[in-house]
C-alpha cells in the first residue's frame, strides 16, 4: 500500500455503511478512482463539505495493491460546481459529464489531457456561452480521448473525404460518415450537411473563442445530435440517463 495525494473531481457518490461512502473520483494523476470514505457521513468527519457531485479536491488516499477500494483519508474542497442561475439544464449537463466519465473510463487509467477538458467544460456550462456545443464539445473530446471517435473527415468505408459538393450519411454501424457510392440507398432526410460537419470539425479543433461564436440553426443541431446521441449510446451500450434531461438533446 501506498499514500498518494492529487487534485480530482468527485464523480459518484455512494453509500457503504452507515457512516461511510464509496466515491468515485476523476483525477489528472491516477484517472478514475474508487475509494472508501469512512465516516464521511458524520457532521464532522475528515472530508468537512468536500465530497459533493462535481467537487474539486485536493485529496490523499490509500492506494491498494490487491485491487480492492483504496481508501480516501482527506479531501480538501477547492472548487463546487455551481449552475447558471434558474437554468436546470446547465446543472443537468455537469451531471451528464460526471455520468460519461463514470461509465466510458476504466479505473486506474489517466488521462490528463480529458481530465483539463472536464474542468474546462464545467466551467462553460456555468457560463453564460451557448450551452448545446460546450456539451458536444465535451462529447467530442471524451471519444477522441478513449479512441471512439467516428471518423468524420471522410468515408468510414472508402476514404472519400468531406466535400462541399457531396453529401454524405452517418452510421454508427459503420463507424462514422458513409459517402453515397457506399451507401447509396440512404435517405436523403437523413443526409449530413457539409455546413454540420464543419461546426463539428471547428468544435474539435477550433479554437475555443472562434466556435463560442458559432450560429447553429435548428437543423444543423438535428443533424448535430443525428451524430453524437446515437454514438455516445452505442459506446456505452446504452442511453445516458441524463440525456432525456437536456432538451437540446431531443430537438
Amino acid at each position: 500500500m501506498s499514500t498518494e495525494k492529487t487534485e480530482a473531481l468527485v464523480i459518484r457518490l455512494a453509500d457503504w455503511s452507515e457512516s461511510s461512502k464509496v466515491v468515485t473520483l476523476f483525477s489528472s494523476d491516477f484517472g478514475k478512482l474508487a475509494a472508501v470514505a469512512k465516516g464521511a457521513k458524520r457532521l464532522k468527519s475528515a472530508f468537512e463539505s468536500a465530497l459533493d457531485l462535481l467537487t474539486i479536491c485536493n485529496i490523499v488516499l490509500i492506494r491498494k495493491s490487491s485491487g480492492g477500494l483504496d481508501i480516501l483519508t482527506e479531501a480538501k474542497l477547492q472548487k463546487r460546481f455551481t449552475a447558471r442561475h434558474g437554468s436546470l439544464e446547465s446543472l443537468y449537463a455537469g451531471y451528464y459529464l460526471a455520468e460519461l466519465l463514470d461509465s466510458l473510463t476504466e479505473l486506474d487509467d489517466p488521462h490528463p489531457d480529458l481530465y483539463s477538458e472536464a474542468l474546462k467544460s464545467l466551467d462553460r456550462f456555468a457560463g453564460d456561452g451557448p450551452l448545446e456545443l460546450a456539451v458536444l464539445r465535451w462529447e467530442l473530446v471524451l471519444l477522441e480521448e478513449i479512441g471512439q471517435l467516428p471518423m468524420l473527415e471522410g468515408c468510414a468505408d472508402c476514404g472519400r473525404p468531406v466535400a462541399p459538393d457531396i453529401w454524405f450519411d452517418f452510421s454508427v454501424g459503420h463507424g462514422g460518415l458513409i459517402c453515397p457510392d457506399c451507401h447509396p440507398e440512404a435517405d436523403h432526410a437523413r443526409h449530413i450537411q457539409p455546413g454540420t460537419l464543419a461546426i463539428l470539425n471547428q468544435l474539435l479543433t477550433g479554437q475555443e473563442a472562434a466556435w463560442q461564436r458559432l450560429v447553429v440553426s435548428a437543423p444543423q443541431q438535428r443533424e448535430l445530435r443525428r451524430i453524437m446521441t446515437p454514438t455516445i449510446c452505442h459506446v456505452l451500450g446504452k442511453r445516458p440517463k441524463m440525456m432525456g434531461y437536456l432538451k437540446f438533446m431531443n430537438p
